[in-house]
């Protein structure tokens, strides 16, 4: 596309040429004059005056720059424009249709219209596929499972008897849900293991990524809530309930009977304890330990997970007491030579 064709697409105003061509997106660091890149925080100013791209999505805030390339849409949101940028240029592949010679499908599995089933798909008795959902190669879908319209699961994806896939759910590669969650009883005979009779129910437009695991829960259900979007590698333990449009980053884990309401973000490596309730629209920064509720709206982080403004506070007060620790120490081993 040219530079005016990308200003068109998303609604910008273009500074200087419009007849660019772009070929190619790429960071600032890395773009060529060929390619397409964007700005959207001054802490990436350096990049932007020493960048090459051929054009750049730029916020208002920076469109009269002096320095940079030259070529320049200006939008609101660099980030949602390059979306569209992206679909436009990358678009999807065909979807896949019919039914692979090599699945293997129960005669009690219900399929829907234009089901596509890849190599070696397996789908058990009782199980069933709603409408124009996609399974990729090597995915087991066991007896019993269900998965609605429009869904697609990537390679090897597999979804045990107890679990519940919505519309336009997407599973990434390797995801595995509703296996037995970790309960055992202590006996004199050793570690009995708790049944697992529990769902797991996976609600509408919800996205996880690869190799996550979701348990099934134990007497109640499992359940992830419309339009939230979970990364990959993350652990979500049995009977935990995840709200509306959480975001759930990589190696989040979460132990079970823990309630994550609507709109909550779990930043990478987050470990939660079980039989929680973290309050709507709170965030839990990256690697907090959190063993108690955290309040609806609250920013958590660190371990003991606490308010971040008082993590803060208190990593100040340490930097301010180093110097102080070293003085003294500094102090009392000339007094001691003194002595001496």
């Amino acid at each position: 596309m040219t530079a005016g064709q990308v200003a068109a697409l998303v609604g910008g105003e273009l500074l200087g040429e419009a007849g660019v061509r772009l070929s190619g997106i790429a960071p600032l660091d890395r773009a060529g004059p060929a390619d397409l890149s964007f700005l959207t925080n001054g802490r990436y100013m350096d990049q932007f005056l020493a960048s090459r791209a051929g054009a750049v999505l730029i916020v208002p805030e920076y469109r009269d720059t002096a320095g940079g390339p030259p070529v320049r849409i200006v939008v609101e949101s660099p980030h949602k424009s390059m979306i569209k940028v992206v679909k436009a240029a990358y678009p999807d592949p065909p979807r896949p249709r019919g039914i692979e010679p090599t699945a293997i499908i129960d005669k009690g599995a219900l399929l829907g219209d234009d089901v596509y089933l890849g190599p070696y798909v397996i789908v058990g008795p009782g199980a069933r596929i709603g409408a124009r959902t996609v399974v990729m190669a090597h995915s087991v879908i066991q007896g019993g499972a269900t998965i609605g319209d429009d869904c697609t699961l990537y390679p090897q994806v597999v979804l045990y008897p107890r679990a519940v896939v919505g519309n336009r759910v997407t599973l990434h590669a390797g995801v595995r849900l509703a296996s037995d969650g970790f309960g055992y009883v202590r006996t004199p005979a050793g570690h009995e293991k708790v049944p697992h009779i529990g769902r797991t129910i996976i609600e509408d437009d919800v996205e996880i990524g690869a190799n996550t695991t979701i348990d099934r829960g134990s007497i109640s259900d499992t359940t992830i809530g419309a339009g939230s979007k979970v990364d990959n590698l993350v652990h979500i333990g049995h009977n935990v309930r995840i709200g509306k449009r959480a975001i759930i980053m990589a190696l989040v884990g979460i132990a079970g009977s823990t309630v994550v309401e609507d709109d909550v973000i779990l930043a990478g490596q987050a470990g939660l304890c079980g039989h929680m309730t973290i309050g709507a629209g709170s965030r839990v920064l990256a690697q907090a330990g959190v063993i108690g509720d955290v309040p609806p709206g609250a920013t958590y982080s660190g371990f003991p997970a606490r308010e971040h403004r008082d993590v803060l506070r208190e990593t100040a007060a340490l930097r301010r007491l180093t110097p102080l620790a070293r003085e003294l120490e500094s102090k009392l081993n000339r007094e001691r030579d003194e002595a001496r």
